[in-house]
């Protein structure tokens, strides 16, 4: 929707009525400024609605995607309204976990619906006597195991960008989509 021609919309200040007694019954200064009150109906409504805009649960859905980019946080125009709006309004928390397992897991469910598991064989050894064998170097692997939580089949290719999104760059991660939550019966 354009809020720059939004049919039907009154002005809540028509120009006509503030006119002076002279051009109150003057049919052409009448027509002249509703004209003009058309034009400017869409920007007395958006200046009177502002705050809205700033509210991702309540701005245009063009506006969101703008808003997205001045908080830095990419949206695939395939997503859902709705998850668009919910990735903007939380991209402050998304970026404060960005690269941790709890930040992926919840990017994970917050634009796909689905649950992970991370596993990360650590990259910090420790020994309790000096001169002990330091443990085996990380591989710099991750595994993420990610499952669908409303029943609906997951797009691999989805899984794979929101994953490389919020995998550090450091790390190579391996992706397995599973049918189900791990550790439940297969019926």
């Amino acid at each position: 929707m354009s809020r720059a021609a939004v049919p039907g919309l009154p002005s809540p200040h028509p120009i006509g009525e503030l006119l002076p007694a002279l051009f109150a019954e003057d049919d052409f200064a009448q027509r002249f400024t509703a004209g003009l009150d058309t034009v400017l109906a869409p920007v007395f409504a958006t200046l009177d609605n502002l705050p809205a805009y700033f509210q991702p649960r309540l701005a245009p859905g063009d506006f969101v995607d703008w808003l997205a980019s001045w908080v830095a946080v990419d949206v695939d125009p395939a997503w859902p309204d709705e998850v668009r709006r919910a990735v903007v309004g939380r991209a402050m928390e998304l970026h404060r976990w960005r690269g941790t397992r709890r930040g992926l897991t919840e990017r994970l469910r917050l634009v796909l619906g689905a649950g992970a598991e991370i596993v990360d064989g650590g990259g910090v050894s420790w020994a309790t006597a000096p001169g002990d064998a330091p443990l085996p170097a990380h591989s710099g692997e991750v595994l993420v195991r990610v499952w669908p939580l409303n029943g609906a089949a997951l797009d691999e290719d989805q899984v794979l960008a929101v994953v490389r999104a919020g995998c550090p760059v450091h790390l190579t991660c391996r992706v397995e989509i599973l049918p189900g939550a791990p550790g439940r019966a297969e019926g």
